[in-house]
């Protein structure tokens, strides 16, 4: 009889002082301010990643998820910073998820961070750190990101018919651009194909026109590529 008592006075003294006091901190302003500001400085990475997007092909979807991963990282710390306990409990849960999507663009890694980053200082209180710190490095990405190079890498493409060719077109070549690296070469009963790595001068590109014109040179093809060689 008395123990049963004891774990009925215990069960209500923990859900009287641990839920009730949870729920009666809980602070909707304070909440709705930080989740409102995370939206707004989310928003402003989206729009950084739109502007400096030098890839294949543009996601919208990942833009429209770095927004959400500073509200997500937002309201976890909310609850993480309210609560000891929870803190180590949600370490615990968040340490079993794995993300398995491949991150196609190297850039894509800090804009990725930034989200992160700005949803725990966010959500840690530090306000003026976070819009301070949001608007420096979207400055930085803007500026580093969209600068103009005129050394951009180009890929050549020749295919040659035999040896002699293959000389004569790299002579060429070499003689046209600023710097020029063979990346592969591929010799099969049709004929040799060479992928070269060039550095133009100038945005001129007269020269592929000559090269293709020597005697044993099939085709000539010029690309513009981001500098990733893949082997």
């Amino acid at each position: 009889m008395s123990t049963t008592y004891l774990a009925t006075t215990t069960f209500g003294d923990v859900f009287k002082s641990s839920f009730m006091e949870k729920v009666s901190s809980f602070s909707i302003t304070d909440t709705l301010i930080a989740m409102g500001l995370a939206f707004a400085l989310g928003l402003f990475i989206f729009f950084v990643y739109k502007k400096t997007f030098r890839g294949v092909m543009y996601s919208a979807s990942f833009g429209v998820s770095l927004m959400a991963m500073t509200l997500i990282t937002t309201f976890i710390i909310l609850a993480i910073t309210s609560n000891v306990v929870l803190s180590l409990g949600m370490v615990g849960a968040l340490s079993i998820v794995r993300f398995r999507t491949a991150v196609k663009e190297p850039l894509d890694i800090s804009f990725l961070f930034w989200s992160i980053a700005v949803g725990i200082v966010i959500g840690a209180g530090l306000i003026p750190l976070a819009v301070i710190g949001s608007v420096l490095i979207g400055i930085i990405m803007l500026v580093f990101v969209n600068r103009k190079s005129t050394d951009n890498p180009y890929i050549v493409v020749i295919n040659c018919v035999n040896d002699a060719a293959e000389k004569a077109a790299l002579d060429a070549l070499k003689g046209s651009v600023k710097k020029a690296v063979v990346k592969s070469k591929t010799v099969s009963k049709s004929g040799i194909e060479l992928t070269v790595e060039i550095r133009l001068p100038d945005m001129t590109t007269e020269f592929v026109n000559k090269i293709s014109q020597l005697n044993g040179v099939e085709n000539v093809v010029l690309v513009s590529y981001n500098g990733d060689y893949m082997s």
